[in-house]
């Protein structure tokens, strides 16, 4: 059992380098339902697993403007630009936009070039599965700022909330988000083609959302969080009816 074990967290850990053991631990459930996380730390130090932290950048002290918690799915997106370069240096431009209630990721454009009208072609595609956000959360990027943004957000009747210019942590969960994308997908892997880029990222997105457990939506993966979600969602309001019929 232990040697079983052993060789599952080692397996995971150099899969996961930037997991440490509890979310090894998360992973690890489904196979050893039994195995607490004493016993999977025991195992982890034992292999000297842990992961190496990251020396922190000092910062400026600047103003925090706190981040209005979403209460339910689609209640805001945030989204975002990530580059990163292909192997013959061309350079490759990905939107990222994320769920802020579920922490899911709702899409990944990988493109040469993305611009506002692109963004919005983007997000009609993730609402015809999801349904439109009631707000979405960018920076003053011309993409967000253009024409086509903004009469896409107000034909949809969608709330845009623009961050103040040089406050990027008034967009924190996509920050954070982009942080965990860079680290575990676009640092771990050389694209050679753009197809193969969007390939690899579609194959982490989907890891993301399904396996990867989130320590912010109770240590399960941000689509199983919303979809328990919608289904407690869904049953409050058919009660609800029963209720208004009697």
């Amino acid at each position: 059992m232990n040697q079983d074990l052993q060789k599952s967290i080692v397996e995971i850990a150099h899969a996961r380098r930037r997991f440490g053991y509890r979310r090894i631990h998360d992973l690890l459930r489904p196979e050893f339902p039994g195995v607490n996380h004493k016993r999977v730390y025991r195992l982890y130090s034992k292999a000297n697993l842990a992961v190496r932290r990251r020396k922190k950048t000092r910062r400026p002290a600047s103003e925090r403007v706190p981040l209005q918690i979403a209460c339910n799915v689609n209640e805001v997106w945030s989204m975002d630009f990530v580059s990163d370069s292909l192997a013959n240096a061309r350079r490759i431009k990905c939107l990222t936009v994320a769920d802020d209630f579920s922490h899911e990721c709702v899409d990944i454009a990988v493109d040469w070039g993305i611009s506002g009208e692109y963004v919005t072609r983007i997000l009609d595609r993730a609402a015809l599965f999801r349904g439109y956000p009631l707000a979405v959360r960018t920076d003053n990027g011309p993409e967000f700022t253009s024409r086509a943004f903004m009469a896409w957000a107000n034909s949809h009747g969608i709330r845009h909330i623009l961050i103040q210019p040089g406050r990027p942590m008034q967009n924190g969960y996509i920050e954070s988000f982009n942080g965990k994308f860079r680290d575990e997908c676009l640092n771990e892997q050389w694209f050679e083609t753009l197809q193969q880029a969007r390939s690899a990222i579609g194959i982490w997105r989907q890891d993301y959302n399904e396996v990867r457990p989130h320590s912010s939506v109770g240590r399960m993966p941000p689509a199983r969080f919303a979809e328990l979600h919608r289904q407690r969602a869904g049953d409050a309001t058919q009660s609800l009816t029963i209720t208004e019929i009697n």
